[in-house]
């Protein structure tokens, strides 16, 4: 990879590359071995921290919700999920060296987990998905700790208990699967008291992991359409999907400003 070592020096050497501020949101502009690598160092650490992917429907919202603005910029990590927030930083003039899909980020992270005895928490998606998601994965990654699954379906009254199963359950990453924003805002609200090294909010993965949602294919992922096959998808995503056209002026005027 282009830059590949020096990029390398400078993460072991902690001097890690600043951030980016794309319409107020600060992403990393990190490669995924090197988001692989920091957020294995979190759960050394036992940081205590909720990583973000962004992508430009994620960073458009912020614009406007400022307490998921305040959320990202608070995070140890932001990585740019989505050709667009690629886009943006090169737009604007900054290196971003790669994508960091969220999806992507997730299975190499549960790759390496049995080989480091890491323990992990599903939590989100419909009754029965996450279930599904923690069989998938013990195929693929044979020997994987998954420690616990609870579905996202649950009111107020029942958080007390969901966050009392998460804590005695004792994972070192808990992947949440709750949408945007909500599963950045309750993984900050609660990050003090779940005592969770890394939390990482995770969008749609259970879904696909379980099969129950399709991933584009290669092809698609690799032309930068997958925005366009999860509108195909789901068309009740067509008018979130509006948010990329708008995250495009947006970036322009930024750049003429």
């Amino acid at each position: 990879m282009k830059g590949r070592s020096l990029r390398s020096c400078l993460w072991e050497g902690n001097n890690v590359p600043k951030k980016i501020d794309i319409l107020g949101v600060k992403v990393d502009p990190v490669t995924m071995d090197e988001a692989v690598a920091q957020v294995e160092t979190y759960m050394d650490e036992m940081s205590g921290v909720l990583v973000a992917t962004a992508n430009a429907e994620m960073i458009m919202r912020a614009t406007h919700d400022h307490e998921l603005m305040k959320i990202l910029n608070d995070a140890a990590l932001v990585v740019p999920d989505g050709a667009g927030t690629v886009w943006a930083a090169h737009h604007l003039g900054h290196e971003m060296p790669e994508r960091v899909a969220g999806y992507d980020l997730a299975q190499e992270l549960m790759r390496r987990a049995p080989e480091k005895k890491r323990r992990i928490f599903f939590f989100g998606s419909a009754p029965g998905v996450a279930e599904l998601a923690k069989k998938k994965a013990e195929t693929l990654y044979p020997g994987i700790e998954i420690v616990g699954t609870r579905n996202g379906f649950f009111s107020e009254k029942d958080e007390p208990a969901i966050i009392e199963e998460i804590r005695k359950a004792k994972p070192d990453l808990l992947l949440a699967a709750l949408g945007v924003p909500k599963q950045e805002k309750w993984l900050y609200a609660h990050k003090d008291e779940l005592g969770v090294p890394v939390s990482i909010g995770v969008g749609g993965t259970l879904d696909v992991m379980a099969g129950v949602m399709k991933r584009a294919p290669r092809w698609m992922q690799k032309a930068k359409l997958e925005w366009l096959f999860r509108g195909m998808l789901q068309p009740k995503r067509a008018g979130r999907l509006m948010a990329l056209p708008k995250f495009v002026l947006k970036v322009h005027h930024a750049k003429k400003h």
